[in-house]
């Protein structure tokens, strides 16, 4: 069996698990790169200011009604303002769909915190989102329960840059869906959970590189000779490693042999099973940002301030 190592990475869900490490279930924060300030924010769509999108960090309701209530409209002005973006030439995401992105992010994150809490809103939604809800709620609580507070020293540490374009990533994971079967969906959404797709380019305390966090042993065999830090070949080496540990055949075999927790694959399979519900959802998973625990809670790292 192949051997994984577990790295939390530096938001809540980017768990940077780099591919063939150890499989000791450890969950350690430790960074060694440099960290780089966040580019700034996008510049806003026409009816960013009609539509009334949320401040970066404006309170969460911790009441399920209220909540309930954020979700539903957070998401039909989500669903909203992807449409709209990816109809168009624009190649970064305007400033709603960021706000927006991060909002649910946030009820999300606040949500998978209490099972109370997270009941009390889903019974009131309608049940398309109420699927989703469960989702994302389940695949940030397993993560959640990996990761640990890392300090500000650590923080610092970090080297964080902005993504590649959405369609481009988009484009290299359909393409090699093709070539090894493996549903891009599934590649999306460990990118997403390894390294916010690409925000996170620190390497792991054993070692782990690139957008899909490999081993230099692992990429060695499946890294069909590119760049551990290019996106295009790193999601094809991810292809390539799914499929030589099960898939398309046996998605939990294949995900669990990338990382040795039970909780990282429910997951990503959580997140894979969204984007395939709805393809807007990838848009949005995109667009969410880098968190990390602390002593004192959540430090955001990334995107809109």
């Amino acid at each position: 069996m192949r051997s994984v190592h577990v790295m939390i990475a530096a938001s809540l869900i980017a768990v940077l698990a780099g591919c063939g490490g150890e499989a000791d279930g450890s969950a350690s924060p430790e960074r060694s790169a440099q960290a780089t300030a966040p580019s700034a924010t996008q510049t806003p769509s026409p009816e960013a200011g009609a539509m009334g999108v949320p401040a970066p960090d404006v309170r969460i309701p911790s009441d399920p009604v209220k909540l309930a209530d954020a979700l539903k409209k957070t998401t039909a002005a989500l669903n909203e303002a992807i449409d709209s973006w990816t109809k168009g030439s624009q190649e970064r995401p305007p400033q709603d769909v960021v706000l927006l992105s991060l909002h649910q992010q946030r009820i999300y994150r606040a949500m998978a915190r209490s099972t109370t809490l997270t009941q009390g809103v889903v019974r009131r939604l309608p049940k398309g989102l109420a699927a989703e809800a469960r989702d994302n709620t389940t695949a940030i609580g397993k993560l959640l329960s990996l990761a640990r507070p890392i300090s500000a020293a650590q923080r610092k540490r970090m080297r964080l840059v902005e993504p590649q374009p959405a369609e481009r990533l988009r484009g290299y994971m359909v393409r090699a869906e093709k070539r090894f079967g493996v549903e891009w969906e599934v590649l999306a959404a460990i990118m997403l959970v390894e390294t916010k797709f690409g925000r996170v380019r620190s390497a792991s305390s054993a070692g782990a590189q690139g957008p899909m966090q490999f081993m230099p042993g692992t990429w060695r065999q499946y890294g069909l000779g590119g760049n551990v830090q290019d996106a295009h070949d790193a999601v094809l080496a991810a292809a390539n490693y799914l499929k030589a540990s099960g898939a398309p055949r046996d998605y939990r075999r294949a995900v669990f042999a990338y990382n040795h927790d039970a909780r990282y694959v429910d997951a990503v399979l959580a997140h894979a099973r969204q984007i395939k519900r709805d393809s807007r959802s990838f848009y949005a998973y995109y667009n969410w940002q880098v968190f990390v625990l602390s002593a004192q809670g959540d430090v955001r790292l990334t995107g809109p301030r």
